[in-house]
């Protein structure tokens, strides 16, 4: 519960809108911006916002006052649409948040028609309504396909332009016309104009132990003058496939790390790499399924979890809770498992069972099955939700709350924490650098 509660280096201050389990709340915290309000419609998304150190509101109560920096995080569970924030307007360093993006349908945008989910217009209106110094905004990595493109960069400009607002009436198209003519001519008022930087991402990239595909989305408020190229440097990636495989065929490294894993294990993974050692890229290895089970940093062990126990059960293996075995895993065509020795594979908003296997893991233990080629096959399971917790980078501390399935959607729909963290940090540094210039 203290992760919502920690001191701030600064009192630099935050709004995070579709909060969901806290991922991107949490990463904007740790990079020194106080939570100022937090929002949500989910249930039990709300109900993990609460548990971990954040005030719900009573239905229907509308906060009129930021909270200091000694008091709990309001929590206004409900409709974005219906959330009124003039009461912070200067008040918020960034804004931050994710709009569900499952309103992009390939035949809506293409015919100009739009889905009424799409909560990218509720973001332009807290950012009119509070002007925060910067906006962080993640989403998926579809938005960059041809077919949505168009309307993706149209986003980006009402981002940029979020005070010109579409007259009723008009499609989005008209209104994108409007805003690539206005873009071209000086702003009256600096501050209701934004600088913004889209950058593509593997979460994998950036110390996340899971290929996780995305776009997130920056914006400088314009009268500031930040160094929209410092930001882009301290976004860069610091982690590669290159070096991992590196890693793995050197005397000292990935392999002296697990020095416990079966020899046929390993074998078989340097069967599948380069012959050839890759040349030196100054990155750092990619983190695998395997480093996040067995710990990253901080991070103790996670204890397997034995046959007898895959039965729905909280045995508190470890002293760790959410380590819970599930059984039932399949593999089938289509539906591959995640490698203890790559990075996981995405995690999704779904349940055990999703289309890919994204919750199935092979284990190092062979067993005998007459199907399979040569009569063994490794033994597989489910991942529970800690180790999936763990993939999202969320600590082991962090309080999920309802079902399994629940638990699991609210991590495939999160922010992974040391992925928002990297650049909530860029944020606050450029901000920094720009207001010492200005002094």
């Amino acid at each position: 519960m203290a992760e919502l509660q920690e001191g701030s280096k600064k009192d630099r201050t935050g709004v995070e809108l579709f909060a969901g389990a806290g991922g991107l709340a949490m990463a904007v915290h740790r990079a020194g911006f106080r939570p100022l309000l937090f929002n949500e419609v989910a249930k039990r998304a709300c109900e993990t916002l609460e548990a971990n150190g954040a005030k719900r509101l009573p239905d229907g109560q509308k906060p009129t006052q930021a909270p200091g920096p000694d008091e709990k995080v309001p929590l206004v569970a409900g409709d974005v649409q219906e959330l009124d924030m003039d009461y912070l307007a200067g008040k918020v360093d960034v804004l931050a948040g994710g709009p569900p993006c499952q309103p992009f349908s390939l035949g809506g945008v293409a015919k100009g028609d739009e889905d009424k989910r799409n909560m990218f217009p509720q973001l332009f209106k807290a950012v009119r309504q509070i002007q925060p110094k910067a906006v962080i905004c993640e989403n998926v990595r579809g938005l960059l396909r041809p077919s949505f493109k168009p309307y993706f960069e149209y986003i980006q400009r009402e981002l940029e332009l979020p005070f010109e607002e579409r007259v009723e009436g008009t499609d989005w198209q008209q209104h994108d016309a409007y805003l690539l003519e206005r873009r071209e001519q000086e702003p009256d008022d600096p501050t209701k104009r934004y600088k913004v930087v889209m950058t593509p991402v593997n979460a994998a990239d950036y110390g996340v132990p899971q290929i996780r595909n995305r776009v997130i989305v920056v914006a400088f408020r314009g009268d500031l003058n930040v160094d929209i190229e410092l930001f882009k440097k301290l976004v860069k990636p610091t982690h590669s496939e290159t070096a991992l495989i590196r890693s793995m065929k050197e005397e000292n490294g990935y392999w002296k790390r697990h020095s416990d894993v079966p020899e046929h294990v390993r074998e078989g993974v340097m069967d599948r790499l380069p012959k050839a050692m890759p040349k030196d890229d100054g990155l750092q290895p990619w983190y695998t399924l395997r480093d996040a089970i067995t710990g990253i940093g901080d991070n103790k062990p996670l204890p397997d979890v034995p046959d007898e126990w895959l039965d729905r059960t909280e045995h508190f293996l470890g002293g760790f809770t959410e380590h819970i075995g599930w059984p039932g895993a399949r593999i089938y065509d289509g539906h591959t498992p995640n490698e203890l020795d790559r990075p996981a594979k995405t995690v999704k908003a779904g349940v055990h069972g999703v289309p890919g296997g994204e919750s199935v893991m092979l284990l190092d233990e062979l067993v005998a099955d007459e199907t399979a080629p040569g009569g063994l096959r490794y033994k597989h399971r489910y991942m529970t939700v800690r180790e999936t917790a763990r993939v999202m980078t969320f600590p082991d501390t962090w309080d999920l709350r309802g079902p399994r399935g629940e638990k699991m959607r609210q991590l495939g729909n999160a922010v992974p924490v040391v992925l928002g963290e990297v650049f909530a940090k860029a944020v606050a540094a450029v901000l920094d650098e720009a207001e010492e210039r200005q002094k």
